[in-house]
């Protein structure tokens, strides 16, 4: 992977990684709430919401509609969230391999290599 690119998913993920940034995209995923909704919803003051709505408004993930003096928040990239929410929330099952699993898989890793080569 380019190091650029790298970087810059590292980046979005990293908006998705707090607990009430989760939460917040989880209740967006529902529909367009305003941040005196949210407040209703998460244990959490406006101001800290609104500190959070900035993260993800960098990361491009949410973004906003003036209603007078409220601000509306919506998804912007609703299928990314969408596709990083259901992924999180399915439980994969952790795997084990043993020494022997892994000294095959580096042999037949090492002869894929040289195969292709030809």
């Amino acid at each position: 992977m380019d190091p650029d690119l790298a970087y810059e998913r590292a980046e979005l993920l990293k908006a998705f990684a707090h607990p009430t940034r989760l939460q917040i995209l989880a209740e967006l995923h529902k529909g367009t709430r305003c941040v005196t909704d949210m407040e209703d919803i998460l244990p959490v003051t406006q101001v800290n919401i609104s500190q959070h709505l900035t993260v993800l408004r960098n990361a491009k993930l949410v973004d906003f509609a003036q209603d007078g003096g409220t601000r509306c928040y919506y998804l912007s990239r609703p299928k990314l969230v969408e596709g990083v929410l259901s992924l999180i929330s399915t439980d994969h099952p952790v795997i084990r391999k043993t020494k022997e699993q892994i000294d095959r898989e580096k042999a037949k890793g090492g002869k894929e290599k040289v195969a292709g080569r030809g």
